[in-house]
């Protein structure tokens, strides 16, 4: 695997996308007036803006392009790879699991009130169940490539193999009166599909580590202009680890004499991404630029759309279309065909219901057993801050929950108690001047004790409370103060659709270090897409966000 990923991240380190050897389009191409043919133009022998030379130049150019294509591939071995070590990871956790239902079942460790006849259907069981599981896995799905490396979708395909995998299993012994023991069952399966999940989680660990690195990345070309394109070049740059290295832009049309899209004339690209042709040369751009995929942004014409996916017929390079709308990703977005049109049906986000009821009851049983196991280290914390500094121990602030509602937030008191008097005197400090809140990374009103709490996120602890009593959740957006609420803005009052979280997507993202406008996209992504699965993987996340202890402060 890391043999390949080096060949992938030398073919997407350089930022001259034409390689050498090949031909291909400059990123600046000479002019070409309209009605003219020449070296530039569709009927030239070197690619360029193509002119308005007619049907039949327009015909032959997506005929030779056609053609062009045939003869490329795209290729994405680290995919395979990638893949490949999912299928280990999945296989291990099931002799894992396997192997210890056996042990557990017949190891004597358990003193069980019935027998089996044998134990040899067992280690015959044992000895294929990997390979059941994993085919069960494939089955299922959980191996589609455009599901690994993010988003929840791909937790869910496992679960749901799993489930799928053990229903049918049971049926099977049902109909056929197989007698398998059920403390077997009730240990194999669950711990195998655990074992998985977390398989999951450290192979996507392993491939974000890679593609901040520069490895494993798809080579993407971005068809359209303007502000669509800019945005799509702008969340890949903003987010590693989604895999996306632009390699160039591919205008949806051919500049006019006087538009700004012309980099002959203005020297334009694209926040540093050359612009390497138009839709019309777009075989000639994906050869050059070795790109793996075409991203077009939602303005191009469904025409011209066809005939782009009729040109990158055959070629393995997977072709994405984007909305306009962003932020609202899951399983609120689903296809709805109209009179052969493609349309996309957002549902609206699920504020109430069962899954709101299965989330607090989780809330609640978490937060519970947490404050039990860990009821002497809280009292631990707390008298070491009674000790080192004057005051109380825990800090009490009034915050706005869900649906404005306000409610009083504990926290372990990590500043001293004329906090508030002294931060007047410090606002010319703030290093958060952009926005709502007030951050220094050296705050001098912090108690040293304070310091180590705050490092390791412990003065966060007693919110657990919160959770308890239902003024907060586990996950989700950060709880502001009422000064911040009367400052919002229309938008940003959707924060308050759901209750606040001892955690979110800001707390894994760079919590302290964030600008004010990212939180509050991050807090509205997660108010728009909330999903238990999400909830697991921000908690999931979160160790590993206290641990690096970025933005703690």
């Amino acid at each position: 695997m890391t043999e390949t990923m080096s060949g992938d991240a030398r073919a997407s380190a350089g930022s001259n996308f034409v390689p050498r050897s090949r031909p291909g389009p400059a990123p600046y191409p000479p002019q070409t007036q309209p009605g003219t043919s020449g070296p530039a133009g569709p009927s030239g022998g070197q690619p360029g803006w193509t002119g308005t030379g007619g049907r039949h130049s327009v015909a032959r150019a997506h005929s030779v392009a056609a053609l062009e294509t045939v003869a490329y591939r795209a290729q994405v071995t680290w995919e395979r790879r990638y893949v490949r070590l999912l299928i280990l990871f999945d296989a291990a956790a099931c002799v894992v699991a396997a192997g210890l239902a056996f042990f557990v079942r017949f190891g004597d460790i358990v003193d069980f009130d019935t027998e089996p006849v044998s134990v040899k259907p067992y280690i015959l069981i044992t000895v294929l169940l990997p390979l059941a599981w994993v085919l069960a896995m494939s089955l299922n799905r959980a191996y589609e490539t455009r599901f690994l490396g993010g988003g929840s979708e791909e937790f869910r395909r496992v679960v749901n193999a799993a489930a799928r995998f053990t229903a049918t299993l049971a049926i099977v012994s049902y109909a056929t009166k197989a007698e398998i023991a059920r403390s077997y069952v009730l240990i194999a399966f669950p711990a195998a599909t655990l074992l998985s999940v977390a398989g999951r989680v450290i192979g996507r660990g392993i491939l974000h580590r890679m593609r901040r690195a520069g490895r494993c990345l798809h080579r993407v070309l971005v068809v359209g202009a303007g502000e669509s394109a800019a945005t799509l070049v702008r969340l890949a740059q903003r987010d590693p680890t989604s895999g996306w290295s632009v390699v160039g832009v591919v205008l949806d049309r051919s500049p006019g004499r006087h538009s700004h899209d012309r980099p002959e004339i203005s020297g334009f690209d694209l926040l540093g991404v050359p612009i390497v042709g138009t839709s019309e040369t777009l075989h000639t751009a994906i050869t050059a630029t070795h790109a793996t995929t075409v991203a077009i942004c939602p303005q191009m014409d469904g025409e011209t759309l066809r005939r782009v996916l009729w040109t990158l017929e055959g070629s393995d390079v997977d072709v994405l279309v984007s909305s306009a709308l962003t932020d609202v990703t899951g399983p609120r977005i689903s296809i709805r065909p109209v009179a052969g049109l493609p349309l996309l049906h957002i549902e609206e986000p699920e504020l109430s219901g069962t899954r709101r009821v299965m989330k607090g009851v989780f809330d609640r049983c978490v937060a519970g057993t947490v404050i039990l196991l860990f009821l002497p280290v809280l009292l631990g914390l707390g008298i070491a801050v009674r000790l080192t500094s004057r005051g109380p121990a825990l800090f009490k602030q009034t915050r706005v929950g869900r649906g404005g509602e306000h409610f009083t937030m504990f926290k372990f008191r990590s500043m001293y108690v004329d906090a508030e008097a002294r931060k007047a005197e410090l606002e010319s400090r703030n290093e958060r001047a952009e926005g709502l809140l007030f951050k220094m990374r050296d705050d001098p009103r912090v108690t040293r004790v304070g310091k180590f709490l705050r490092k390791w996120s412990l003065d966060e602890l007693p919110q657990l409370i919160n959770v308890l009593n239902g003024s907060m959740s586990l996950v989700g957006p950060r709880p502001p103060l009422p000064s911040e609420v009367a400052r919002y803005e229309d938008d940003v009052h959707r924060r308050l659709m759901v209750k606040p979280g001892l955690t979110g997507l800001w707390q894994i993202s760079g919590r302290s270090d964030l600008e004010w406008d990212e939180s509050v996209r991050l807090d509205l992504r997660y108010v728009e897409n909330w999903s238990l699965a999400m909830d697991f993987v921000i908690l999931w996340r979160t160790v590993f966000a206290v641990l690096r202890r970025e933005g703690a402060y």
